[in-house]
This record gives structure tokens, sequence and C-alpha cells, in this order.
């Protein structure tokens, strides 16, 4: 996998860091609301903390719902991304024990999976190529 460029977005205060990952014809999710992703999340230090790759079965969610942290609400409105999450748009100070400490950064490498239902077409990812 290519990494094909690195932006830096303003998001309220808070910047994101974001890195764009190319994948041949990986959908984006734009304006659309109900996706499935592909996700590997771990703190800055490396330490992993869940893999929907490793269970097999994608995080499903309603973009802009509030059924997932800000940080990817805000930050998957793109298409397979590495978001780099500040702990206010994140778990905040109190964490999500004992997996995620108080005020911890976190790091998502995602995929999206399918848009409203219609599978991507970006081909099969494993958790070794993220």
């Amino acid at each position: 996998m290519n990494i094909s460029c690195a932006l830096k977005l303003k998001v309220s205060p808070i910047v994101l860091l974001l890195v764009l990952f190319s994948l041949a014809n990986a959908k984006k999710s734009g304006v659309v609301t109900e996706l499935q992703i592909g996700v590997k999340g771990k703190l800055i230090d490396g330490t992993n903390f869940y893999s929907s790759f490793e269970r097999g079965d994608p995080v499903e969610f309603e973009l802009g719902s509030g059924q997932v942290i800000k940080g990817w609400d805000q930050g998957l409105l793109g298409m397979c991304v590495k978001l780099k999450i500040p702990a206010k748009l994140g778990y905040g100070e109190q964490g999500s024990p004992p997996t995620i400490p108080g005020g911890a950064t976190l790091i998502f490498e995602t995929e999206l999976v399918s848009v409203n239902g219609k599978p991507s077409s970006g081909g099969d990812t494993t958790d070794d190529e993220l």
C-alpha cells in the first residue's frame, strides 16, 4: 500500500493528522451516512487495543450520529485513512478502562467497507497490509 499524501486539517481548535492511503477504487463516503469500516486501533505508543480485522467483522455505524467517537465522525469523510485522534476527540481524560488510559491519543487505521449496505470495490485489505 502506498501512502499518497499527508494532510493536516483544522477541526474546531484541534488538529487531526490524516494520512490518506491510495487504494484502487476505494469508495468515498462524502455525505452518505451508513458506513461499514475495517479498523485497527492503537495508542500513540503502538499498543493495539482493537482490531475488527482480527474479529473478521467490520464496524457498522451512521456517520455523524454520535454512535462513535467525534474523531471518527469528523475524520472518516474520506476513504481509507489513518487517523491520529487527540484525547479531546476520543475518550477524553476519563479514557475507556481497562484498555485505553485517560488522556490517550488514539491511532486508527481504517478501510471503508461499504456505504449504505453496498460493498466497497476497493478489494480486500488485511491487517498486515495496513
